[in-house]
């Protein structure tokens, strides 16, 4: 979280060291500040790092608690949050970076928020949340399918969940979970991030076994096809409170390999838009008091290398007005961070999109040609037969074929 860096004093008068211990700097200074211990003169440098760190720990931890009091506070600007998320347009905060020409028309009326996240994470839960409070009635019905135990499939297709508000919307890709085989993840999240997402395309991996291979294939034989390919512009990854929780507190690191995969995964540089980041999201933080899920955000900051405060949001599962400041907080943060990109579209996607159109034109204009080859040929070998042909007839000597 950045922070001060401590450095040996340079000035005798502002603290004044014995010469014999300038070397190892292992006097304590009169003058270093409420933070420095007072319980003897000399202190080394261990013990003055040492305290740096815990006061750095503290701010932190401070800065992480205040934005959950912020968001209490805050509650009365619910509505007005709600609003501002409703009348979102493609590029119409893209003027918060100053980074693009807001004067140049998009060329998306949809923007892609993708959806990731390890099994269990609550991906489908989250974007059925953003459904209640945008639609402000928490009664309304799940949009997404979401999986209650490990022993169901869960998502095995894409789906898009459009948010439809008039001249613009931005619409959210609900994704399989992430696999445990980290080189499986990579390859998918490659070719969805270069490629695009479609509606409805099924997700397979090699590890599959064949039993769930079958069921997926027989689930695509009853869907319509695929759409479109969308262009992704910002990702939104999804953890579990409790995994993160049980990674942190495992006595041994047995039970670490959920920080790995969500670190290892978080890290591939293909989900970030230059130095932006994914935004991150922690579920089931209701289930723990305050001070703990406070302490998981500062973990996953530390190891995911972004700020808890502003770029880790804690939404719980309870449909109260503090969480749906949280969810609005996160879509506006990734709205905004979308809309810096929305001029500068992944390259790769486009190419693609028209590299499959040119295929296409080719296949079809060889097939012309081939069609009108077989067509001339067949037509110059009935002229040599009928019309071309250097036998004469002499009608006259065969006509008592007929005359008889």
């Amino acid at each position: 979280m950045g922070g001060d860096s401590l450095s040996p004093p340079s000035s005798a008068e502002n603290c004044p060291l014995d010469s014999d211990a300038s070397s190892d700097w292992d006097h304590s200074c009169d003058k270093l500040g409420n933070n420095a211990p007072s319980s003897g003169k000399h202190v080394s440098l261990d013990a003055l790092l040492y305290e740096a760190e815990e006061s750095q720990k503290a701010k932190v931890f401070s800065e992480v608690i205040k934005t959950y009091e912020d968001m209490q506070s805050s509650i009365d600007r619910l509505e007005e949050a709600r609003k501002k998320i409703l009348s979102y347009k493609p590029g119409l905060w893209a003027d918060n970076s100053g980074s693009v020409d807001v004067s140049q028309p998009s060329r998306l009326n949809c923007t892609t928020l993708l959806v990731i996240g390890p099994r269990g994470s609550g991906k489908s839960t989250l974007i059925n949340k953003i459904y209640r409070v945008l639609e402000s009635d928490a009664s309304v019905s799940g949009k997404a399918q979401v999986s209650c135990n490990s022993s169901v499939d869960g998502t095995c297709f894409l789906s898009e969940y459009r948010i439809q508000n008039g001249s613009g919307s931005f619409c959210l890709y609900d994704t399989r979970s992430l696999s445990d085989d980290l080189l499986e993840n990579e390859e998918v999240l490659e070719r969805w991030m270069r490629q695009g997402v479609r509606h409805g395309e099924l997700v397979q991996r090699k590890s599959d076994d064949v039993s769930l291979m079958a069921r997926t294939k027989q689930k695509s034989r009853r869907c319509c096809s695929y759409s479109k390919a969308r262009a992704i512009n910002f990702v939104i990854f999804v953890v579990n409170g409790l995994s993160v929780l049980e990674s942190m507190m495992s006595p041994d690191g047995d039970k670490t390999e959920y920080s790995v995969m969500i670190s290892a995964t978080f890290h591939n540089a293909v989900l970030s838009f230059q130095d932006d980041k994914p935004v991150v999201v922690v579920t089931h933080g209701d289930l723990l008091p305050l001070a703990m899920r406070a302490k998981i955000r500062i973990f996953l900051g530390s190891l995911l290398g972004i700020p808890p405060a502003s770029q880790i949001f804690d939404v719980p599962d309870s449909d109260d007005p503090a969480s749906a400041m949280a969810v609005l907080g996160m879509l506006t943060y990734s709205l905004e961070h979308a809309d810096r990109y929305l001029h500068s579209q992944n390259p790769h996607v486009f190419s693609r999109f028209y590299a499959d159109h040119a295929i296409i034109l080719w296949h079809v204009l060889v097939c012309a040609v081939m069609a009108i080859a077989i067509i001339y040929e067949m037509h110059l070998m009935y002229k040599n037969l009928f019309w071309e042909s250097d036998t004469e007839v002499d009608w006259h000597k065969i006509r008592h074929l007929w005359s008889d």
